[in-house]
């Protein structure tokens, strides 16, 4: 026990913050891991656009879009991705350029405007160390819907030594119950590669959220 947790405030120790890993991870030639990747990414592109086509989605903000790998595999008609890595954004940028119904900002730049149909969270909320960090990327996350929200991670507070320093599970269930009761939770979709060790598995499922409280009105969204 004692060693256990000796080890894992060593691991914090070196740890400069969420913000300065993910930069750092993407300035020095990083992408966004194994989650946004090969069939891991198929799967997850296969269940956001059955949604985006079942639900006739517009319009779709992300907080999170890393390297724009993952957008590869979506059919998104107007799309708005955020990053707190000023390397991250500006490689997605650079990457989509000819395709104007994609847009990136830092998430540092978003304003109270920049809402959406459908908002989501892919591979997210688990890297989000710090409480501080946790509860404002959640307030913007839902406050930014218009209608529903696509969250895919894990949901539980269990953390054990072995995680590595940039990796955080976290139980949202309970937070949005608790801060967001006109959000509900209409559909749990399980991993089709639940996670099992190796790389290429994950401890992300789907959680769809339905708003059931209409403050918005779809007809005056502008789009990007």
């Amino acid at each position: 026990m004692f060693y256990s947790k000796l080890k894992r405030l060593l691991k914090q120790a070196t740890f400069l913050g969420s913000e300065q890993y993910w930069e750092n991870r993407y300035n020095k030639g990083g992408n966004s891991g194994s989650g946004s990747y090969g069939h891991l990414a198929e799967f997850k592109g296969s269940v956001i656009n059955d949604f985006l086509k079942e639900n006739k989605i517009q319009s779709v903000v992300e907080f999170g879009c890393g390297d724009g790998n993952q957008l590869r595999y979506l059919q998104i008609q107007n799309y708005l991705g955020f990053d707190i890595s000023k390397s991250a954004i500006e490689l997605c940028r650079t990457q989509l350029r000819k395709d104007k119904s994609k847009g990136f900002k830092l998430t540092k730049d978003y304003q109270d405007d920049d809402k959406a149909e459908l908002v989501l969270s892919l591979d997210v909320i688990f890297h989000l160390i710090e409480d501080e960090v946790f509860e404002n990327y959640m307030n913007r996350l839902f406050s930014s819907s218009l209608k529903f929200v696509i969250i895919y991670s894990s949901d539980t507070d269990k953390n054990t030594s072995n995680c590595p320093p940039h990796f955080k599970n976290r139980d949202f269930s309970i937070w949005i119950e608790n801060n967001f009761s006109s959000f509900k939770l209409i559909k749990r979709i399980p991993n089709k590669y639940p996670f099992n060790g190796t790389e290429m598995t994950s401890v992300s499922d789907f959680y769809i959220y339905e708003r059931i409280e209409d403050i918005y009105n779809i007809s005056d969204f502008q789009k990007f």
